[in-house]
Protein backbone atom coordinates (compact mmCIF):
# COMPACT_ATOMS: atom_id res chain seq x y z
CA UNK A 1 0.00 0.00 0.00
CA UNK A 2 1.32 3.27 -1.05
CA UNK A 3 1.35 5.87 2.11
CA UNK A 4 1.59 9.79 1.63
CA UNK A 5 5.18 9.32 2.09
CA UNK A 6 6.19 7.41 -0.92
CA UNK A 7 4.56 10.15 -2.76
CA UNK A 8 6.44 13.19 -1.06
CA UNK A 9 9.82 11.24 -1.70
CA UNK A 10 8.63 10.86 -5.04
CA UNK A 11 7.96 14.29 -5.35
CA UNK A 12 11.24 15.54 -3.45
CA UNK A 13 13.29 13.38 -5.98
CA UNK A 14 11.44 14.93 -9.19
CA UNK A 15 12.31 18.68 -7.12
CA UNK A 16 15.77 17.67 -7.12
CA UNK A 17 16.53 16.52 -10.62
CA UNK A 18 14.40 19.63 -11.92
CA UNK A 19 16.64 21.89 -9.54
CA UNK A 20 19.82 19.86 -10.90
CA UNK A 21 18.54 20.43 -14.20
CA UNK A 22 17.79 24.06 -14.21
CA UNK A 23 20.98 24.90 -12.52
CA UNK A 24 23.86 23.02 -13.97
CA UNK A 25 22.77 22.50 -17.32
CA UNK A 26 23.59 24.92 -20.24
CA UNK A 27 20.99 23.73 -23.10
CA UNK A 28 17.71 25.72 -22.60
CA UNK A 29 15.90 23.17 -23.85
CA UNK A 30 16.53 20.86 -21.26
CA UNK A 31 16.15 24.20 -18.10
CA UNK A 32 12.64 24.28 -19.80
CA UNK A 33 12.57 20.46 -19.04
CA UNK A 34 13.44 20.67 -15.53
CA UNK A 35 11.35 23.91 -14.68
CA UNK A 36 8.36 21.02 -15.92
CA UNK A 37 9.90 18.18 -13.73
CA UNK A 38 9.72 21.19 -11.07
CA UNK A 39 5.63 21.75 -11.71
CA UNK A 40 4.85 18.08 -11.86
CA UNK A 41 6.41 17.42 -8.51
CA UNK A 42 4.43 20.30 -6.97
CA UNK A 43 1.29 18.42 -8.61
CA UNK A 44 1.89 15.04 -7.39
CA UNK A 45 2.38 16.55 -3.95
CA UNK A 46 -0.73 18.67 -4.17
CA UNK A 47 -2.65 15.71 -5.53
CA UNK A 48 -1.49 13.53 -2.80
CA UNK A 49 -2.40 15.61 0.33
CA UNK A 50 -5.54 16.16 -1.77
CA UNK A 51 -6.05 12.21 -1.66
CA UNK A 52 -5.27 11.69 1.97
CA UNK A 53 -6.73 14.58 3.34
CA UNK A 54 -9.88 14.11 1.51
CA UNK A 55 -10.12 17.87 -0.14
CA UNK A 56 -11.25 18.97 -3.42
CA UNK A 57 -9.17 21.58 -2.94
CA UNK A 58 -6.00 20.14 -3.87
CA UNK A 59 -7.01 18.83 -6.97
CA UNK A 60 -8.18 22.17 -7.89
CA UNK A 61 -4.50 23.04 -7.54
CA UNK A 62 -3.68 20.68 -9.54
CA UNK A 63 -5.68 21.55 -12.52
CA UNK A 64 -4.76 25.10 -11.91
CA UNK A 65 -1.16 24.25 -11.87
CA UNK A 66 -1.30 22.19 -14.94
CA UNK A 67 -3.48 24.59 -17.03
CA UNK A 68 -0.53 27.67 -15.95
CA UNK A 69 2.27 24.77 -16.74
CA UNK A 70 0.80 24.50 -20.17
CA UNK A 71 0.45 28.30 -20.64
CA UNK A 72 4.30 28.31 -19.86
CA UNK A 73 5.81 25.72 -22.46
CA UNK A 74 3.57 27.47 -24.99
CA UNK A 75 5.27 31.01 -24.21
CA UNK A 76 8.86 29.35 -23.69
CA UNK A 77 8.99 27.37 -26.73
CA UNK A 78 7.93 30.78 -28.48
CA UNK A 79 10.40 32.98 -27.00
CA UNK A 80 13.07 30.22 -27.61
CA UNK A 81 12.28 29.82 -31.40
CA UNK A 82 12.50 33.63 -31.68
CA UNK A 83 15.78 33.91 -30.07
CA UNK A 84 17.14 30.66 -32.06
CA UNK A 85 16.05 32.24 -35.18
CA UNK A 86 17.71 35.55 -34.31
CA UNK A 87 20.70 34.02 -32.91
CA UNK A 88 21.31 30.29 -34.31
CA UNK A 89 22.13 29.01 -30.73
CA UNK A 90 20.38 27.61 -27.76
CA UNK A 91 23.08 27.69 -24.99
CA UNK A 92 21.99 29.82 -22.24
CA UNK A 93 25.82 31.52 -21.76
CA UNK A 94 25.47 32.69 -25.08
CA UNK A 95 22.04 34.74 -24.55
CA UNK A 96 23.30 37.28 -21.75
CA UNK A 97 22.11 40.26 -23.88
CA UNK A 98 18.50 41.56 -24.65
CA UNK A 99 19.46 43.24 -27.72
CA UNK A 100 21.24 41.62 -30.66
Amino acid sequence: MLTLTHFLILSCILFSIGVAGVMIRRNIIIVLMSLELIFNAANISLAAFAYYLESITGTVFVVFNITVAAAEVAVGLAILVAVYRRRKTVLVDQLDEMRY
